[in-house]
């Protein structure tokens, strides 16, 4: 049995979670990364080929997730079935998703915002809902790159999304913007998108 160590603002798993591991062999972070990260590489690659439709369903929402962990997790795919550490009542997923997409909507139509600011509200949101057991923050991140590229016509963000997932000073950057978007100040994650870091 796969023993894991979270990261900071990691989401730890319950133990029926934890059976949903489809890889027996795996008993270590790493080893659960490489095979996550070999997952994700496949739904990129899907990504390059699929039938161009809405976005912002639940169907694709859950699709990609599938995508991204389905040969890891036996529940990819599918909304969280318990209450975490972060996250709306699991219960209450499908209808906070709704309005997410009916603000999106909304937004966009009436130009609410800048471009930037409706994808870091958008990918925000996404974080906030935790809408899987695992996963989140790199769905939340791909999903949003998805809606820049595809609805907004724009530049992905620049997430480095090595550096996020290693924990290090990055992370903790990352991290500190979605607390303060908690708040409803998007300054830091507005910032944090678009910083190139290779010119630093």
């Amino acid at each position: 049995m796969i023993e894991i160590r979270y990261q900071a603002g990691a989401t730890p798993l319950d133990p029926n979670e934890i059976s949903g591991l489809k890889i027996r062999h795996i008993t270590t972070r790493e080893e659960l990364n490489r095979f996550e990260q070999d997952n994700i590489n496949e739904a990129l690659q899907w990504l390059g080929t699929r039938h161009k439709s809405d976005i912002l369903t639940e169907k694709f929402i859950k699709t990609l997730h599938k995508k991204m962990f389905g040969k890891v997790w036996s529940w990819a795919g599918t909304f969280r079935r318990s209450d975490k550490n972060i996250g709306v009542d699991w219960k209450q997923i499908s209808v906070y998703l709704y309005l997410l997409f009916q603000d999106m909507r909304y937004w966009i139509e009436q130009k609410t915002y800048i471009s930037d600011e409706i994808a870091i509200r958008f990918h925000h949101k996404l974080v906030w809902i935790h809408l899987f057991p695992n996963g989140n923050g790199r769905h939340a991140r791909l999903m949003t790159d998805i809606f820049v590229k595809t609805v907004l016509k724009q530049e992905p963000f620049i997430w480095s999304e090595k550096n996020i997932n290693i924990g290090d000073e990055v992370r903790s950057k990352y991290l500190a913007a979605l607390r303060k978007a908690d708040n409803g100040d998007y300054s830091m994650l507005l910032e944090f998108v678009r910083f190139d870091r290779n010119k630093s």
